[in-house]
């Protein structure tokens, strides 16, 4: 089987479902045979950009490395998954210009959804003063204008959402 790379974008508040769609998309296509590579924020975090904190700068920064990587893979036929809070319009607009085959996924849910589901307490800790500069709280987050996919995570089924993803994927694969 021959496939097309593409960068699929998750994009959306932390709490939203960008990783757990991504996920289940991911077990979807390796059973099918792709080749599939994630990128999700948290672990990026942890190891790209280890060191950035989360200003303006070091955030488009951070979108900027996962979108450099996401490049390299998605030229070599490699579908990957990013999940990534990635706030900021501009730069995921900059990324997508890059990458060329690329698929905007917004995650919309929202903010008390968000906040129902947040297991590690950041949305509270935000609002408390304890984390600065939070996603949804005290910095903003820029819904994309022309997302591909999107998937209201607040409404529909997890299988909905899994289900709209692939199919934008399947629409741009070439097997030959």
């Amino acid at each position: 089987m021959q496939q097309s790379g593409v960068t699929v974008w998750f994009t959306g508040l932390s709490g939203a479902g960008k990783t757990t769609i991504c996920k289940f998309v991911e077990q979807s296509l390796l059973k099918q045979g792709y080749k599939v590579e994630v990128l999700d924020g948290d672990i990026v975090r942890q190891n790209l950009t280890k060191g950035l904190g989360f200003s303006k700068e070091d955030r488009d920064e951070n979108i900027r490395r996962i979108g450099f990587v996401a490049q390299l893979l998605t030229r070599n036929d490699v579908i990957v998954l990013v999940a990534a809070i990635s706030p900021y319009r501009d730069v995921r607009n900059e990324v997508r210009q890059k990458i060329g085959n690329f698929i905007e996924v917004y995650v919309n849910a929202p903010l008390d959804v968000c906040e129902e589901r947040d297991v590690k307490g950041l949305y509270q800790k935000a609002r408390s003063g304890q984390i600065k500069n939070f996603t949804g709280i005290d910095d903003p987050y820029q819904p994309p204008t022309h997302a591909e996919v999107e998937c209201r995570t607040g409404q529909e089924h997890l299988n909905e959402s899994v289900t709209k993803v692939l199919e934008a994927i399947f629409a741009r694969q070439t097997h030959v």
